[in-house]
């Protein structure tokens, strides 16, 4: 830190450079350091990186442990921030749930692993996880509000995939020939890693290797693959965790994950398939049967990778659709968290929880088809304009559609969101339990969070009014009264 800087800056305001809470750097200091970096890179051609910190549904933790809980959880993050960053770097408070730091001389890469550390932490220390941004200068952007904006959009991507991980800026990702089919062989005795490669040797694929469970994690990051060779007995992050941690990122799911190990004991294969394991080869490995099953499942991940990329274009869609309209911002996260815990709440399958999640990320990707004007439009919308909005359900299902069999009862949850149970809702007028139950639980956690969020017509409400409106539209008739008993349960207790 530079601390003629910040004497400059308390002489300046007369005021501390320091958030009184967490004993971090203020979001002023913060915006002033940020610029300063920003022309000492552009100077003396040194890189940068900054990342954004944000607690994971914080606002539902403190709803339901209280605001003394919530400080803690603020103090806690900024103790496990300053333990695993360097003296040169800069932590700062960024806004109420959210910390942000300047890396100093480094890129993206050279961050990876205290950034999986804070988070690491984070998770073993309290009882919230945090998703983090990382976005670097010059590399990804060209001054100082670029630079936030990188990393915003790298923040909200790492939540809408899963919250609890780490991502860089997508133009990151290194472009390599698409030709060829590439695998990702992973294990901690080099000469494991010369054998597998050898017996590969025939198929002509690019092999890629890594020595343990977090380089591994990082390559995927960086590196599009086709396949995983993945030891399991490996100091550190096993082949277990480091299978899990592949098959919960929806980045990287649907990448095939072979685990060579020397077990073979029942345990072992049970636990393998638990952590989502699409096969076992036995060590040392026949080099027929390693064939066989390598060039079968790198054909399963070229059929998957058009779905994939359809799924990834959605999400993208959502985030854009989102920033335009200025009064929504991080609603699509809230509704779709609050959906899916509402979805536990009433003890629905995986799948239909799963549903909730895709269908809150998707809910209104059909305002694409809204220009900003009428989303944003301070005052009530003439009849025009309210056919237009609600066009946006029928727009959104279209173009949903090409992905049903992957969607799901999430492509009901983009159609359905608005009906109501006495017809009266859009665009089907469904009534009663025509309206599938998911969307009958999005509909409650989209009209709360509407209420009790700033619209451009009005301001927000108080808990307790938004509340009262539920309990009225549902003795109405016209939303689900059980999903409004346990969204009234869930944000008061």
């Amino acid at each position: 830190m530079d601390k003629q800087l910040a004497l400059n800056y308390e002489r300046e305001i007369d005021s501390p450079f320091t958030d009184s809470l967490t004993g971090l750097f203020n979001h002023g200091f913060f915006q002033i350091s940020l610029k300063r970096e920003v022309t000492r890179s552009q100077r003396y051609a040194v890189p940068f990186s900054l990342g954004l910190i944000n607690i994971d549904s914080f606002s539902f933790y403190n709803n339901n442990h209280g605001a003394l809980k919530g400080d803690r959880i603020l103090k806690t993050i900024a103790g496990v921030i300053n333990a695993n960053i360097r003296e040169s770097d800069l932590p700062a408070r960024f806004s109420g749930d959210m910390f942000a730091i300047i890396f100093t001389k480094s890129d993206a890469d050279s961050i990876f692993k205290t950034t999986e550390r804070i988070r690491h932490s984070v998770e073993q220390l309290s009882d919230v996880t945090v998703s983090i941004g990382l976005a670097s200068f010059p590399g990804d952007a060209t001054n100082k509000e670029d630079l936030i904006h990188k990393a915003r959009m790298t923040l909200n991507q790492a939540k809408i995939r899963g919250k609890n991980r780490v991502y860089f800026f997508e133009t990151e990702k290194e472009i390599v020939d698409d030709s060829r089919s590439r695998i990702l062989i992973v294990d901690d005795e080099p000469l494991n890693l010369k054998l597998l490669e050898a017996l590969l040797v025939p198929l002509n694929y690019e092999m890629i290797k890594a020595i343990n469970g977090e380089e591994s994690l990082h390559i995927l990051t960086k590196v599009e693959v086709d396949l995983i060779l993945l030891d399991v007995m490996m100091p550190g992050m096993d082949g277990f965790e480091v299978c899990r941690r592949i098959k919960d990122n929806d980045a990287t799911r649907m990448i095939p994950v072979i685990l060579v190990t020397a077990l073979d004991d029942m345990q072992s294969k049970i636990k393998g398939i638990e952590s989502g394991a699409d096969d076992f080869i036995t060590k040392p490995p026949n080099k027929m049967e390693l064939i066989a099953r390598t060039k079968s499942l790198i054909k399963l991940k070229k059929l998957n990778n058009n779905l994939t990329s359809i799924e990834n274009v959605l999400f993208s869609l959502a985030n854009t659709i989102e920033a335009k309209d200025i009064y929504t911002q991080g609603h699509i996260e809230r509704v779709s968290t609050r959906a899916v815990e509402l979805g536990e709440k009433m003890g629905l399958s995986h799948r239909d929880l799963d549903s909730l999640r895709l269908g809150g990320i998707l809910h209104d990707i059909g305002k694409i088809g809204v220009r900003g004007d009428i989303l944003n439009k301070p005052g009530p919308l003439n009849t025009k304009e309210r056919k237009i909005i609600r066009n946006h359900p029928d727009i959104g299902y279209n173009i949903c559609l090409p992905l049903g069999k992957n969607l799901g009862n999430a492509l009901k949850v983009v159609r359905h969101h608005h009906e109501k149970s006495d017809g009266s809702g859009y665009p089907d007028g469904l009534k009663g339990d025509e309206v599938p139950l998911v969307a009958r639980i999005m509909a409650v956690a989209d009209i709360y969070d509407a209420l009790i969020t700033d619209r451009p017509y009005r301001q927000a409400m108080k808990k307790e009014e938004a509340l009262d409106i539920l309990r009225q539209e549902s003795l109405e008739g016209k939303i689900d009264g059980e999903v409004v008993g346990h969204l009234i349960e869930m944000v008061t207790k």
